[in-house]
């Protein structure tokens, strides 16, 4: 099939443009390559994606028509929307891009995809948008009205604008809601790569909410395989199971992607240490503006729809971003 990527330089959109070209398919990537972090880091994962199918467009979501033409060149019958700007705290303190890229984007994004009509698209979500939910597991169809950061904010507004679209003019949409995605290739600002940067180097590490936190980590390959295994349930009119989000009056549904298995941050630091062979010492500091206490996913819909969850433990994915962290770093310093 014929796919659009939006993000594709990221760290999820590398991932999942490289696996979509491994089965075969077809792929347009679209990225601004922001300095947001490290663009060196973003053109090393495009760097890799060398397959003739793959055809890379350097743009911002906020150059609308640009970003139509690309879309209708493309001839896309699936679009999957990655790019955004991500970063619970960054939110705090630049709300004005998140504005401009998750909500002007977004909506740029939602019209082009109107104008093209594409078989599915598929739109990135956050267990973010829980926010300050006290019921765990988080199910798709509780309430999410309390968001704790502006990020959370513009993702469940992107979720709300897409949801009109796909009511107002019929695009099947399936938003995913990802809880703490990692693995090799990640973000220089997620908790995963501060923490082996810092030890590796013999510096502290920042523990907030004092260690006691739990997050329902989710590693990269097993989100790749959810969102891959979602193209294909396009949304229609009747609901697969009582458990199901799809919307009454349009095709659209959400669905997280996680394994259902949160994992206090003590405890993930504990594979951090025991995959560098190295103790950190550790800042304890209370909990930053934005964050929530727990992320804890229901995954009986995505296993309803696909029949898949995720399952890499803990330990497992630590490791492979450890090795593929000294792997990196090593190529980084050498040249």
């Amino acid at each position: 099939m014929r796919f659009f990527v939006t993000g594709a330089a990221g760290f999820i959109g590398f991932h999942l443009a490289r696996r979509l070209l491994a089965d075969g398919h077809s792929v347009t990537g679209f990225d601004a390559v922001t300095d947001y972090y490290d663009p060196a880091l973003k053109r090393a994962r495009l760097a890799l994606l060398t397959s003739p199918n793959f055809h890379f467009i350097e743009a911002r979501l906020e150059d609308a028509d640009l970003l139509s033409r690309a879309i209708s060149d493309s001839n896309a019958e699936i679009i999957v929307h990655l790019a955004a700007q991500a970063g619970v705290r960054y939110s705090v303190e630049r709300p004005d891009i998140y504005v401009q890229s998750n909500l002007v984007g977004t909506c740029n994004l939602l019209e082009a995809a109107r104008q093209h009509s594409p078989r599915h698209l598929l739109f990135a979500s956050t267990s973010s948008i829980y926010g300050g939910n006290q019921k765990v597991p988080f199910a798709e169809t509780d309430q999410a009205d309390w968001p704790m950061s502006l990020y959370a904010a513009t993702k469940k507004s992107g979720e709300a604008m897409s949801h009109s679209y796909a009511q107002l003019f019929g695009i099947p949409t399936t938003c995913f809601r990802f809880f703490t995605a990692y693995g090799p290739w990640g973000r220089p600002d997620m908790a995963i790569f501060k923490f082996v940067a810092a030890i590796e180097s013999g510096e502290p590490i920042d523990v907030y909410g004092h260690g006691r936190m739990r997050r329902d980590f989710t590693y990269i390959d097993d989100l790749v395989e959810g969102v891959v295994r979602l193209v294909d349930v396009v949304p229609g009119r009747a609901k697969a199971s009582e458990i199901d989000s799809l919307s009454p009056v349009a095709p659209w549904r959400v669905v997280n992607i996680a394994g259902s298995m949160p994992v206090e941050l003590t405890a993930f630091i504990a594979s951090v240490e025991r995959a560098l062979g190295k103790t950190a010492e550790k800042k304890l500091l209370p909990m930053q503006p934005g964050d929530v206490t727990e992320t804890f996913a229901s995954s009986h819909l995505l296993f309803a729809l696909t029949g898949y969850r995720p399952t890499t433990p803990v330990n497992e994915g630590v490791r492979s971003f450890v090795e593929w962290y000294r792997s990196y770093e090593r190529a980084r310093l050498s040249e």
